[in-house]
């Protein structure tokens, strides 16, 4: 009998410790979102060039040292620093790459990543590692401290960013059942960009292909590498003239038939482009061009 009670009772404190650990899980995925919730908004007042709204991500009495090692203690030392430097600095952007983030304490956060500031002339990202510390006030998160230092960055990406404009979802300009989407984004380090690539029919989507990008060392240039969702494959290689770009591909399909074209990417705006496959073959022979096809952005 007192062998089965305390069999109960192990039980029951198993089940509270489990109960108990769902329940720390559940509290610290929710502080996560919401400590990349307030990320968001430091990143939307940055690109405004709002420095109060970018200040005001920090405590009263917070401080920031920036990648040169100056100090501005205080909310309104790094509201004035960020006017500055947005009055110097127009139409920038910034990526924040989040490396780690970890909960020491009940209302505070340690967090590190790196960042990556972009001019809109094109130029080579402005890049610093980062350590964040937050404190929870009033159910909001805040910056208490941060301390940044130079960094390098990843050696591919300056060849790449000529095509930071296509990170985000387009889709074709149609009226069409069959519409076709991809996606570009960074892959982590920012050394290949990642496109994928659906065809939608009403409310289903189907995988088509997937796409890695890269600046090829040897041979300095871009080249990319398809692989499809049948089993075909492929590689292609970048070319820019302007703003155009020209993307020559060869493509094994995967019933064994080879294929090359020429791919021309036009942009028509900041949200608009049109492609075209020219110059086709098909196991050495020539086939018609593909229609041109307009792409709109998403996001």
């Amino acid at each position: 009998m007192k062998q089965r009670i305390l069999s109960s009772l192990l039980l029951a404190v198993s089940i509270l410790c489990l109960a108990a650990s769902h329940s720390r899980a559940a509290e610290t995925e929710a502080e996560e979102a919401a400590i990349v919730k307030a990320a968001e908004g430091f990143v939307e007042a940055f690109h405004r060039g709002d420095a109060k709204a970018v200040a005001a991500c920090w405590t009263a009495d917070g401080d920031y040292v920036d990648d040169r090692g100056k100090h501005f203690a205080g909310r309104e030392a790094i509201e004035n620093n960020f006017a500055q430097f947005f009055a110097a600095n127009k139409g920038l952007r910034i990526r924040i790459d989040m490396a780690s983030l970890r909960f020491p304490a009940d209302g505070v956060a340690l967090e590190d990543g790196t960042s990556a500031v972009l001019a809109p002339d094109g130029s080579a990202p402005s890049r610093a590692r980062y350590s964040n510390v937050l404190v929870k006030k009033d159910g909001q998160w805040l910056l208490s401290s941060v301390r940044e230092s130079p960094d390098a960055g990843p050696s591919q990406y300056e060849f790449l960013s000529d095509l930071e404009w296509a990170i985000g979802e387009w889709v074709e300009d149609t009226t069409g059942a069959e519409v076709g989407h991809i996606s570009f984004s960074w892959a982590p380090g920012q050394n290949f960009i990642v496109a994928t690539r659906t065809m939608d029919f009403k409310d289903v989507s189907l995988l088509q292909s997937t796409q890695w990008i890269a600046w090829d060392p040897a041979a300095k240039t871009i080249r990319s590498w398809n692989f499809h969702a049948d089993g075909g494959f492929g590689e292609s290689t970048w070319s820019k003239d302007g703003e155009a770009w020209s993307i020559k591909s060869e493509a094994v399909l995967a019933d064994g038939e080879k294929v090359t074209s020429t791919v021309s990417i036009t942009p028509v705006d900041a949200d608009t482009v049109k492609t075209k496959a020219t110059t086709q073959m098909l196991n050495g022979k020539p086939i018609p061009d593909a229609a041109e096809v307009t792409m709109k952005r998403i996001r």
